[in-house]
């Protein structure tokens, strides 16, 4: 599962910094009338092993797959369809753009209703995101569902204007997210988490505060949770998830990304967002605190989601607590009650497990790694990050505070 330290394969595909001149632009209207154009290289060549996801802690959810798509608009292929059926995402990577000055490409679902815009000089402050990885191009946001709609848009009848596609990352569904993941006990008797929206009306503080998780897209093809921590821009997730520059460059932040009724399996795509800084790691003595802090890009564009603060002190044994998070990749679910609803609510089984951690029984599963552990006064107690009924565990946030209190406005 997702946050059980005990396997690693590293990530072959890591982000790295931006090597193009390239900028986003405001995002044109949402189109519905996608033209119908045959998917393009139905045979594409899977990548091979080594290039595929994996790493220790985080549970694999996509693999990565070759293509080799050329657009221009003065020919035939100014718009393409990139699909494989069954997938849970698309996320397009482009290795070569030539755009002439007012052209720009856009990258959106059959519907319209996601879509990013890309123009000739990428700048994310008046456009879409993006991600990189360290190689020639950019990768485009990734986009919800099994199709993703590749257009090339001019005013003008010839344009020098071209892109190549050389690359993408489909999603795995929920059976193929179970056979490529380690599966350990980390559900406790009857799983009790339920749909974030299920306790809008019952426990509306614990639905608000987890407004500020998100759901974490590593590097493509991985999964783990995130949240913004403090009143400025930083996120906290675990070190297990990612830990470098590069990783954090090409990766995705999704808030919102829940269900909109109370078992309805409806969520939308959300706000995303892509990584920006890397600020500190857990290391040394205290490495098994196991946390990355890090910023985003847009950070305008997910503040309305609020935030959570972390606690200064050492929690008890017996505290209520609550974990909201992404566990599986599926949409955001918090675990309030142990084994059945209005039952007895996840408390702290240990406050003091071992040196670094606390344990609890609240339920959790693959894809929980980085959710935040909260107490009944809202504040986080713990990062969790290790699974194993009946001792699931989270680090021991007072601790991770005295280590990035000067980098965090932790007022609140």
């Amino acid at each position: 599962m997702a946050h059980d330290l005990r396997w690693l394969r590293k990530a072959a595909v890591a982000a790295g910094a931006l090597t193009l001149g390239l900028a986003l632009l405001p995002m044109s209207p949402a189109r519905a009338d996608v033209p119908s154009v045959p998917s393009p290289a139905p045979a594409s060549e899977r990548a091979p092993e080594s290039d595929q996801f994996s790493a220790e802690g985080v549970t694999t959810v996509g693999e990565l797959r070759t293509l080799s798509v050329a657009m221009s608009h003065s020919g035939s292929g100014r718009a393409q369809i990139i699909r494989h059926p069954g997938a849970t995402y698309i996320k397009v990577h482009f290795n070569a753009v030539r755009l002439a000055r007012g052209d720009y490409l856009t990258v959106s679902s059959p519907d319209g209703r996601e879509s990013y815009r890309y123009d000739r000089d990428l700048n994310r402050a008046t456009g879409s995101d993006f991600t990189t990885d360290g190689q020639p191009g950019f990768w485009a946001m990734s986009v919800e569902g099994d199709t993703a709609v590749v257009t090339l848009h001019s005013n003008r009848v010839r344009t020098a204007s071209s892109v190549t596609v050389d690359r993408f990352w489909r999603g795995y569904d929920q059976a193929e997210i179970a056979q490529y993941n380690m599966s350990t006990m980390s559900v406790c008797s009857t799983d009790a988490r339920r749909d974030v929206v299920c306790y809008q009306s019952s426990h509306p503080t614990e639905y608000a505060r987890a407004g500020a998780v998100a759901r974490l897209l590593i590097s493509g093809g991985g999964r783990c949770t995130t949240w913004r921590v403090g009143n400025t821009n930083r996120m906290l997730t675990n070190k297990h998830c990612f830990s470098t520059q590069s990783a954090v460059s090409g990766s995705e932040m999704q808030f919102n990304y829940q269900c909109a009724t109370c078992g309805g399996s409806n969520p939308g795509a959300g706000t995303k967002v892509s990584g920006a800084t890397l600020y500190k790691v857990s290391s040394g003595s205290s490495n098994q605190l196991d946390y990355t802090l890090y910023s985003v890009n847009n950070f305008a564009a997910i503040q309305g989601f609020g935030t959570l603060f972390l606690a200064t002190a050492a929690t008890t044994a017996g505290t209520r607590i609550y974990i909201p998070g992404h566990g599986d990749g599926t949409a955001k679910r918090v675990a309030i009650y142990e084994d059945a609803q209005n039952g007895a609510t996840c408390s702290v089984r240990s406050a003091n497990y071992n040196t670094w951690n606390i344990s609890y029984s609240c339920d959790t599963s693959g894809g929980n790694s980085g959710s935040p552990v909260l107490n009944g006064s809202h504040r986080v107690v713990a990062l969790h990050h290790l699974g194993g009924c009946p001792s699931n565990q989270g680090a021991k946030a007072h601790l991770i505070y005295n280590e990035i209190a000067s980098l965090i406005d932790n007022n609140g």
